[in-house]
């Protein structure tokens, strides 16, 4: 199978343990970590480190000044992935070096964004009165969604016990 390559972007993270979390779920996966600043904690932070364990050697990582500094530099299609959005993650096609975008824990994506983008706007779905999933559980629902459409390329589908 082919290498596919699957772009995890976190605007503005505020919590270093989720930002550790993810980072761990990108480098189990082979996504790329996108990390657009300002953010809420610093890199060296030992909550975030000792979220990603000893995975670090195995992230590629890249920082964005802002948004917009991002925008211009994606080169593959962008997915917002929004509590707004009316359309489910799992109804979105997403092609080899997909974006899955994600907003600060507290604020979300900016709906000026969303409204910009519409057409690629996805939610995950969940209970009325449930106001959104954790940041770390969102990546890590959206990443496999992404990887269950491509055929888990790259990944290892099977164990195998110790009998």
């Amino acid at each position: 199978m082919e290498k596919m390559t699957l772009n995890i972007v976190l605007v503005e993270p505020q919590i270093p343990q989720n930002t550790g979390n993810i980072a761990r779920t990108c480098a189990a996966i082979g996504a790329r970590l996108h990390l657009v600043r300002p953010l809420g904690f610093e890199i060296d932070d030992a909550k975030l480190k000792r979220a990603g364990l000893d995975y670090w050697s195995l992230l590629d990582i890249t920082y964005y000044d802002g948004l917009e500094d991002f925008l211009k530099k994606a080169d593959g299609k962008c997915f917002y992935f929004s509590t707004k959005s009316p359309k489910a993650h799992s109804d979105a096609k997403y092609p080899d070096n997909s974006y899955i975008v994600f907003g600060r824990e507290d604020k979300g994506l900016p709906e000026s964004l969303l409204l910009a983008h519409i057409d690629e706007c996805v939610r995950i779905p969940m209970i009325n009165q449930a106001r959104s999933l954790n940041l770390s559980n969102s990546v890590a629902v959206g990443a496999y969604e992404v990887l269950r459409q491509w055929g888990y390329p790259e990944l290892q589908n099977s164990g195998k016990f110790k009998t």
